[in-house]
């Protein structure tokens, strides 16, 4: 009687075992997916900080720039077609914004998937822990033997 004692005892550590296994092996799962979140967040914070502020210098210049070009063509031709030179400069910062935001739209649009990475990692991890269906030994439309 003792040794089936003993027999179930062991059976219970190994048990055990093996789920602390799992768990241990579950969290060691979890925890590098999270690293890898964790990475991809700072990289893609870094890149979104690097893109605003190089842009926002990129529009200041540019702002400063035309603002002086339209001056100083505008005093140019200010005796001759002055209301002309206006316009046509009306017209140019018109097709540059409307460029402009054409450019945004398609950068949005060809940006990627945030976290794609991560999500791709999951995803097969989800794949691989899910059972996989049972194959019926007869092909669909095949008569079983009566």
């Amino acid at each position: 009687m003792t040794d089936s004692s003993n027999g179930t005892s062991s059976q219970g550590r190994g048990l055990g075992a093996s789920l602390q296994g799992l768990m241990a092996t579950l969290l060691a799962i979890l925890h590098t997916r999270l690293e890898l979140l964790a990475t991809e967040i700072e990289e893609e914070k870094r890149r979104v900080l690097a893109t605003v502020a190089w842009g926002a210098v990129a529009v200041l210049v540019g702002c400063f720039t035309l603002a002086f070009a339209a001056v100083f063509i505008t005093v140019l031709f200010w005796d001759s077609h002055r209301l002309w030179v206006l316009g046509m400069m009306t017209l140019a910062f018109g097709a540059i914004s409307a460029w402009a935001m054409h450019r945004v739209k398609t950068l949005m649009r060809e940006s990627g998937e945030t976290l794609s990475a991560t999500l791709a990692e999951l995803d097969a991890d989800r794949r691989a822990l899910m059972p996989t269906p049972a194959v019926d030994a007869a092909p669909h439309g095949a008569k079983e033997p009566s």
